[in-house]
């Protein structure tokens, strides 16, 4: 069993927020998928990195959402990523996964 998290921005590059109904989208998408999903919407995680090309550091608020697979299909996953970078007009979307076991 994997987990997979998604870290979503809250607010596009220009700080408009995304509408709600853009969030529970994704929360359908993966309870028809896979049966469930946890979004951690209650606090927003900040999220900060350096952008190299622009010579700062970057902050963004961020939900994430976390969802439990049997098996990593790790082409289902890519493109998916690809379609949520669009939806939330990133240059980059964060997906991450790793091995589980259940106790």
């Amino acid at each position: 069993m994997h987990a997979v998290q998604l870290f979503l921005p809250l607010y596009d590059n220009e700080r408009r927020p995304f509408p709600p109904a853009t969030f529970a989208r994704v929360r359908d998408t993966l309870t028809g998928r896979f049966g469930g999903v946890t979004a951690h919407t209650r606090a927003p995680a900040v999220g900060q990195w350096k952008d190299e090309a622009q010579g700062e550091t970057v902050t963004d608020d961020v939900v994430v959402i976390e969802v439990l697979v049997e098996t990593l299909d790790r082409a289902w996953w890519a493109e998916y990523r690809e379609e949520l970078r669009r939806t939330f007009r990133q240059d980059d979307l964060l997906v991450r996964a790793w091995a589980v076991e259940c106790l």
